[in-house]
């Protein structure tokens, strides 16, 4: 059944800190790579918070309650969440919300991914659909978040705005968030403080204090360094390294043969980041957690000549150490004292030498070096039941099963009735797409069209087959092509064909998402690189097809920004790095070309396609 009331496009709410004294829920959230702040279950705030109480400087364990988060610990100190087995380190911060709000009643809403799993969605959009649920309404826009969804509470699914891909989503009933009372600090992290007592030294404390130590390392590199009272300054670091320490602890046991720094060379150390003053044979704790005797004195603990060289190098995974082995490694080195010396990971080659004009060559087999396009011009709007019935077969008899867009049964009645009226199309008409054979409501068909591109196209959201030829949203812009006298890693007997997309600033049209709202266009031109043989050519020619059907870029929300209204890459990924393939954006890559071949099909792009 439809619901109710209007659709509606719905800010934030819930966010921020209310005034003192008043009831919150809280929620721990974690920093994702795409700047997303992603929430922890409720069980894992519930946790996290029982050891806030108990020890506001201590650590978190996560997987004493989640068995699937077992190589996470939470430094509360530092306000950083630790993966053990690769080292890997995400800031982490403590909301609040609301009680009234989806977390304060346990209500989560979670979307289907490609894999069949379900995912829960930012508490932030959690809360705004929950909002738009609790007053019926029948629809809700997510592009005031900066994501260009749409939500149909009808069908309990959400549809991209510019693909037109639907996927199932759900509303859950789990433990309610935790509940706090009084002040809350300014700051949701804590300063590192004093501790007190003599440390424990059992294997699960050696390893969490080795593991706090590693994050407060992290956040000391970042701040000036201090020499040791006791030892002068040292030199400047190598221009390699990417921490600005050493971390050296002496054992009387170390080799002898390790090699030796020169007796004149003098050790800098940095300030410890906790511990009491020393008392006469008490405990301190070193950088790392650790525990040693204060009666030893400063130059036999930081002595050069006890320490050999351990580093761990090229953790970003083109060295020969993986980084999950450089994690660990470093876990381990940092528990025995050892030092750790993290090298700064070589830098992306972006960009070929210097090339004359004269050596710029046209790529043989593709007529012209240049490709524009003007504004998309607007034709006679097609009607959207003719679009749906040319590529259509009426099914009289239709099976007792889903149809996907709408999620009612094909033998009742659409979704969509009385939410979408169409002169017609009645709400139980099945049709069959003509060569893939999935069968949907007409009128969901409909819907689907004219919430895309309208340019006569279809695409089975099933199967993604599609009828006609799709073009994209793809702005304005230029796209030039040519040979250089320079070699691609992996094709040391061919030249290289450079791409250069230009795309300028403009105004969204009404085919994009906001209509009539600047959109920005980053990092242009953009400079991709393909081998000068006859696949890479092939797919020159593709590309030259993709650009003229306005389907290599798109207007929306970037993923590694998050900035919304901006241009960005539409699903056929280019290769930009040219001497190297250190951010997986370059050469070698012996699969890219037949990867890329299949991203242009799925775009109804192929040569095939083209002789039909």
């Amino acid at each position: 059944m439809s619901r109710p009331g209007q659709g509606v496009m719905m800010p934030v709410n819930g966010l921020g800190f209310p005034p003192q004294n008043v009831a919150r829920v809280v929620v721990w959230e974690w920093l994702n790579e795409h700047s997303r702040w992603r929430p922890y279950t409720a069980t894992v705030c519930h946790h996290i918070e029982n050891v806030l109480k108990e020890d506001a400087r201590g650590s978190v364990v996560l997987g004493q309650v989640d068995a699937q988060l077992v190589p996470y610990i939470i430094d509360l100190q530092s306000m950083h969440q630790f993966r053990q087995d690769t080292g890997t380190m995400r800031p982490v911060r403590r909301n609040f919300y609301d009680p009234s709000s989806a977390p304060g009643k346990g209500i989560v809403w979670e979307w289907e991914n490609d894999g069949g799993a379900w995912t829960a969605y930012d508490m932030d959009i959690c809360i705004t659909i929950q909002n738009a649920y609790e007053k019926q309404h029948p629809w809700l826009d997510l592009s005031s978040l900066g994501f260009c969804y749409l939500i149909y509470f009808n069908s309990m699914s959400q549809m991209n705005r510019q693909t037109r891909r639907r996927r199932r989503l759900r509303r859950r009933l789990d433990l309610a968030y935790p509940l706090t009372v009084g002040s809350i600090p300014k700051s949701q992290s804590w300063p590192v403080g004093a501790s007190s007592g003599q440390p424990c030294s059992c294997q699960q404390c050696l390893l969490v204090n080795s593991t706090r130590a590693a994050s407060n390392a992290i956040l000391a590199s970042q701040r000036p360094m201090c020499p040791h009272p006791v030892c002068t300054a040292s030199p400047p670091a190598p221009p390699g390294a990417v921490w600005g320490w050493e971390l050296s602890r002496a054992f009387s046991s170390l080799p002898s043969h390790a090699d030796p720094a020169p007796p004149d060379k003098p050790v800098s150390r940095p300030p410890p980041l906790r511990g009491t003053p020393a008392q006469s044979g008490g405990w301190t704790q070193d950088l790392w957690g650790l525990p040693q005797n204060e009666g030893s004195s400063s130059c036999a603990l930081f002595s050069p000549l006890r320490v050999p060289a351990l580093p761990v190098k090229n953790l970003n995974g083109t060295g020969p150490v993986h980084p999950a082995l450089a994690g660990m490694t470093g876990i381990l080195l940092c528990a025995a004292g050892l030092p750790v010396c993290l090298t700064r990971a070589p830098k992306p080659i972006l960009h070929p030498p210097p090339v004359s004009k004269s050596d710029v060559k046209p790529v043989p087999g593709v007529p012209g070096v240049c490709r524009k396009t003007k504004k998309k011009h607007l034709k006679k709007s097609k009607n959207p039941e003719d679009v749906v019935r040319r590529y259509m077969q009426k099914v009289k008899n239709p099976p007792d099963e889903d149809c996907t867009i709408c999620m009612e049964r094909l033998v009742t009645a659409s979704g969509y009735e009385g939410v979408l009226r169409h002169k017609g199309v009645r709400p139980e008409l099945v049709g069959r797409l003509g060569r893939c054979g999935h069968m949907y409501h007409l009128l969901c068909l409909v819907a689907m069209y004219s919430n895309g591109n309208k340019d006569g196209s279809l695409q089975c959201p099933t199967c993604k087959a599609i009828y006609g030829e799709k073009t994209g949203t793809q702005p304005p812009g230029k796209m030039e092509f040519h040979l250089i006298p320079h070699s691609l890693p992996g094709f040391a007997d061919t030249q290289t064909i450079r791409i250069v997309y230009d795309i300028p600033t403009g105004i969204q049209g009404p085919e994009h998402p906001n209509p009539g709202k600047k959109f920005t266009a980053r990092g242009f031109p953009r400079h991709c690189y393909l081998p000068n043989n006859e696949k890479g050519r092939k797919v020159l020619r593709l590309l030259v097809t993709a650009w003229e059907r306005r389907l290599i870029f798109t207007i929306g929300t970037s993923n590694t920004t998050g900035e919304s209204d901006t241009v960005v890459w539409n699903e056929i990924h280019h290769k930009t790095e040219f001497g190297s393939n250190l951010t997986g954006h370059g050469y070698p890559d012996a699969s890219y070309l037949d990867n890329v071949l299949a991203e242009l099909t799925a775009q109804g792009v192929s040569e095939a396609a083209a002789k039909a």
